[in-house]
């Protein structure tokens, strides 16, 4: 089933072919470029430049004289919060397009796009504009005792800590490049940003978005390719912090290299989270609930609800019918509305999914449902359901699949599955299915994990701080966590 004719045209005149950088859009300093595909059909949508390490110089001294120069930073908190609400108005009114193109470049469903980029975008744009006008220090009562006679007055300020490297992935590509973009503008940051490979399109277009709502030249840069230029931004040296969404693979590659400069760095990493439905949960609930955490985005979520403990009474009840969701599930472009799930970003992820279900089978996975890929264009794989009440060695459970692949545990005793649900060395994300405030309690408070959700999964907000323990990174993004994250802190005392 592939996109309607319909549904992609005038997409072409959206398409950018170009990077911005001080406010000019440029090709590749190498004038080189790769392509970019459509993952429900395999075709070649674009292709855009492949920047290297010499445009990352430009994009960065770019940044790095808007924000010295004071053309950004020494703006009014207020007019940087004006830009922000005016390109947020921008992004909605341009919404179908940017949707359209999101689902064409990523393979989503063009709901999800719609709500969930363009108006997630929107709403935390207004969100982070806010927190402009309201960056705070405070007041402090010091007990200097020398000189004698002399007193002392003592104050924090917070000071926007420079040039942000931001470097984002493909499975939420227009949301996740807001989600490091606002905070930063907010706080009187500039900005490079490095899309994935696989997904440049919709920040392009933010971009241009961008210019058209007034941000001056070198404020917002972006560069596009692969490795290449992330790894240059990263050890760039005019670069101030890195925030990185991505593999903890990768992850630890740019701590570790933040570290040895003593760089700013945040990372929101891998997961492997679970999803635990306690006895006096409906099972009919626990189904849906399940089949939502695991299958949203076609499971390429941080969070994907991906290891499922069912209390041994509902647990055959409850893995039928997962089974029966995902049989039933209509696989199909993300442009076309008769679909309900589309396919995985490239065919690179697609064989690196398939290969771990094939592992699953060969260590003895009971393969409840799916667990294949379509034999057609596209990189379509179906939802897969794997259920062993004796599994929790298997790499299924251990490793992140990031695709629409859960194992289904049976579980006796709720502390013994609480010790199993922290055997991981990821901490992102877990939900808990249940009535019971005791039990529901004694596992949040348990948990090793930076969001727990109760009878939900999945869900964010730009109020609440998200980020993981162990594994899955280091700092928080949204509400108050981020514009800490994007600031300095600075002591001033002044004697009298």
């Amino acid at each position: 089933m592939n996109a309607p004719k319909e549904a992609r045209s005038g997409l072409n005149q959206a398409i950018r072919n170009a990077m911005l950088i001080d406010g000019e859009w440029r090709q590749a300093e190498s004038g080189e470029t790769f392509a970019v595909f459509d993952p429900a059909t395999g075709e070649e949508i674009a292709r855009v430049p492949a920047g290297g390490a010499a445009d990352i110089d430009a994009a960065v001294a770019a940044a790095g004289r808007a924000f010295a120069g004071g053309t950004w930073r020494a703006m009014m908190p207020a007019q940087r919060e004006r830009l922000l609400l005016k390109l947020a108005d921008l992004v909605e009114q341009h919404g179908d397009e940017l949707a359209r193109l999101e689902t064409l470049n990523n393979g989503k469903l063009l709901a999800f796009s719609q709500g969930l980029e363009v108006g997630g975008s929107a709403q935390w744009l207004r969100y982070m504009a806010g927190w402009a006008t309201k960056i705070e220090g405070s007041t402090l009562d010091v007990s200097v005792p020398f000189p004698p006679g002399t007193r002392y007055s003592a104050m924090t300020r917070r000071s926007p800590v420079g040039v942000v490297g931001a470097i984002v992935p493909w499975n939420f590509p227009l949301l996740m490049a807001v989600w490091k973009i606002a905070p930063a503008l907010a706080c009187g940051c500039t900005v490079v940003l490095k899309p994935a490979e696989e997904t440049p399109l919709t920040a392009l277009r933010l971009a241009e978005l961008a210019l058209e709502a007034g941000f001056p030249p070198g404020v917002l840069n972006v560069v596009t390719g692969d490795g290449v230029p992330g790894a240059a931004l990263v050890a760039h040296p005019g670069v101030n912090k890195i925030t990185f969404t991505g593999s903890t693979e990768v992850g630890r590659l740019i701590g570790a290299r933040c570290g040895q400069d003593i760089r700013r760095v945040s990372l929101e990493l891998g997961g492997k989270s679970p999803v635990i439905v306690l006895d006096d949960c409906d099972p009919a609930h626990a189904i849906q609930g399940a089949a939502g955490a695991i299958f949203l985005n076609q499971g390429q979520v941080c969070t994907a609800g991906s290891r499922l403990y069912v209390a041994r009474r509902h647990y055959d009840q409850v893995v039928e019918g997962l089974g029966k969701v995902a049989n039933a599930t209509v696989l199909g472009s993300g442009l076309d509305p008769a679909s309900q799930m589309g396919p995985l970003v490239s065919s690179r992820h697609r064989d690196k999914v398939m290969g771990l279900i094939g592992t699953g089978r060969s260590e003895g996975a009971d393969i409840v449902a799916g667990g294949t890929a379509l034999d057609r264009p596209g990189y379509f794989v179906r939802p897969t359901v794997v259920a062993n009440a004796a599994c929790k060695d298997l790499t299924l459970v251990r490793e992140e699949v990031f695709g629409p692949v859960v194992v289904a545990m049976p579980f006796d005793d709720p502390e013994a599955v609480l010790a199993e649900a922290n055997r991981s060395e990821y901490g992102l994300g877990a939900s808990i299915w249940s009535n019971d405030l005791r039990a529901v309690q004694r596992l949040v408070d348990g948990l090793d994990a930076g969001t727990v959700w109760v009878n939900t999964h999945n869900i964010v907000d730009p109020n609440m701080p998200f980020g993981g323990y162990k594994a899955s990174g280091v700092g928080r993004e949204h509400g108050r966590s981020a514009i800490e994250a994007y600031t300095e802190i600075k002591s001033v005392c002044m004697a009298y």
